[in-house]
């Protein structure tokens, strides 16, 4: 799922080739894209986009009229751009936007259709569709560690809540642990100051330093192969790969969909943490520690 830093690249492109055009045509391919009834689409027609900006994980473009369009692209869905000449529009999309300087189209991978546009009006309107986490690339110290220890949860669901914190998904939250050198099921309420704080620099720094990275690998085109799993990543989706720190192999905790990666000399003092599914069948088997699982 694009996060916090894929977004923000995805916002600064969009805002070179969109921003003060004029919107001359919608269609969408699958209705159940659109989540909203009113305004209906046909509201943007003729519309000049004014402004960007993100809202936690969605991208919101502002029209005259005080009308927002707010994509969420969820695990699988990518935007395209087409400057007005090009030759077709690519693989076939969900949605396409026709701008008097080209066409934006949203595609989504696999047969899921997880990803979203809302069409509202008004700041209210807009004010609803946001989860209301805490934007982490502004917040000091201390609104940060008031909002990490309001509850009691794992640092890798505190950090993942949109509620809580703005922007931040699996893959990131990943290699935040990793770099704070935190478990990620240490209990947030937990945490003495020294670990707060250093979360609280990883968090900045991983964020800052893969938003500038991604601007950079951009180039000034638009961001095509937006992906969760980066070259460059220190555990996220390394599953089995030495630790660039340590060397020790990454280890993971499958659930759902999703898999938590990490270090455990790193983060867990050289525990293996418990795999729902493989820990269950292997039982006494499953190892507990570096060395166990060296063996």
């Amino acid at each position: 799922m694009p996060e916090l830093p894929d977004v923000t690249v995805y916002i600064e492109a969009l805002a070179a080739r969109i921003q003060g055009a004029r919107l001359e045509s919608t269609r969408l391919t699958h209705p159940f894209l659109l989540r909203t009834f009113t305004p209906p689409l046909t509201a943007l027609q003729g519309k000049k986009v004014l402004r960007l900006r993100r809202i936690g994980k969605r991208i919101a473009i502002g029209f005259e009229a005080d009308l927002w369009l707010v994509m969420h692209l969820m695990v699988a869905g990518r935007l395209h751009w087409f400057a007005a000449g090009a030759r077709g529009t690519g693989r076939a999309a969900l949605a396409y936007f026709g701008f008097d300087r080209g066409t934006l189209t949203l595609t989504e991978a696999g047969k899921k259709r997880r990803a979203s546009l809302s069409l509202v009006e008004g700041p209210e309107a807009l004010r609803r569709l946001d989860p209301g986490g805490l934007e982490v690339l502004e917040a000091p110290l201390e609104r940060f560690r008031a909002q990490l220890t309001a509850e009691s949860h794992t640092l890798k669901r505190a950090l993942t809540d949109p509620r809580a914190f703005s922007g931040i998904g699996n893959a990131y939250s990943d290699e935040i642990l990793h770099r704070a050198r935190l478990s990620p099921l240490a209990l947030s309420s937990r945490l003495d100051e020294a670990e707060i704080a250093r979360l609280h620099a990883a968090v900045q720094g991983v964020l800052t330093e893969w938003t500038e990275r991604l601007r950079g690998a951009a180039g000034g085109e638009f961001p095509e192969g937006v992906t969760a799993f980066r070259e460059g990543m220190a555990v996220h989706g390394r599953f089995g790969k030495p630790c660039p720190v340590c060397g020790t192999r990454v280890q993971r905790i499958r659930y759902a969909e999703n898999e938590t990666n990490y270090c455990p000399r790193c983060q867990t003092q050289g525990r293996i943490l418990a795999d729902r599914s493989l820990s269950r069948l292997l039982k006494d088997d499953w190892p507990r520690s570096i060395e166990e699982l060296e063996r």
